[in-house]
């Protein structure tokens, strides 16, 4: 049985719940809440685990994984269920690719240490950083509206059926709507986010359906 650490609003957590669901695979949650005494991620425990403090992390048996992209690749090779990559590597390529701009451009720069950081260091107060992350959501966004709609039309991003693109951009957002950014005009992120939503994988895998969720 696979061990899965996370929290309800983490967005890489949410990434590995979607693909948890698309493949039909069952797992055993522990909440490491990122607030509750000082931060759960931060404990010796959870650091022998992660050592970089964050979540998620991935036990089983005596295999341990962190990073939600690697974790949702690992699932994809080893487990069975829906393909979250695409067989023919330029398509699989071009998943990386858009996922990457998510995950390693746009919500690092939203991360709660680093928002902290700001705090601490620079005395933002809640209106700068939300500018703050407003500023890199709505930049990797539109990058990621950009790709779309140089490849023909389809139901999700890059085919037919959901991908490693579409279980990055849905939580990404998810966190757009958090921090009031206006997408209104990201007319392929909104109908592919409204698609992917309508799909129970996606749905069930909401912050607001967690068993540790505070909304």
């Amino acid at each position: 049985m696979i061990h899965f650490h996370g929290y309800f609003r983490s967005s890489s957590a949410y990434r590995c719940r979607i693909a948890f669901n698309l493949k039909g695979i069952e797992y055993d949650f522990t909440s490491v809440h990122l607030r509750k005494d000082g931060g759960q991620q931060k404990t010796p425990e959870f650091r022998a685990l992660n050592p970089q403090a964050l979540v998620p992390a991935l036990e089983e048996g005596d295999f341990r994984l962190t990073q939600s992209l690697a974790i949702i690749e690992w699932l994809d090779e080893t487990k069975p269920g829906a393909k979250l990559m695409p067989e023919d590597p330029d398509l699989r390529a071009l998943v990386r690719a858009f996922s990457q701009v998510i995950a390693c451009d746009v919500h690092p720069l939203q991360n709660l240490r680093v928002l902290d950081y700001l705090k601490a260091e620079f005395n933002a107060d809640q209106d700068a950083l939300d500018a703050w992350c407003g500023r890199w959501i709505a930049d990797g966004l539109n990058a990621c509206e950009a790709l779309l709609a140089g490849r023909p039309q389809s139901t999700f991003c890059f085919g037919e059926t959901p991908s490693l693109a579409d279980i990055c951009l849905v939580p990404q957002v998810f966190s757009a709507a958090r921090f009031k950014v206006d997408i209104s005009g990201l007319s392929n992120v909104n109908r592919i986010t409204e698609a992917c939503n309508a799909l129970p994988a996606f749905a069930d895998a909401h912050p607001k359906t967690q068993p540790d969720s505070e909304a």
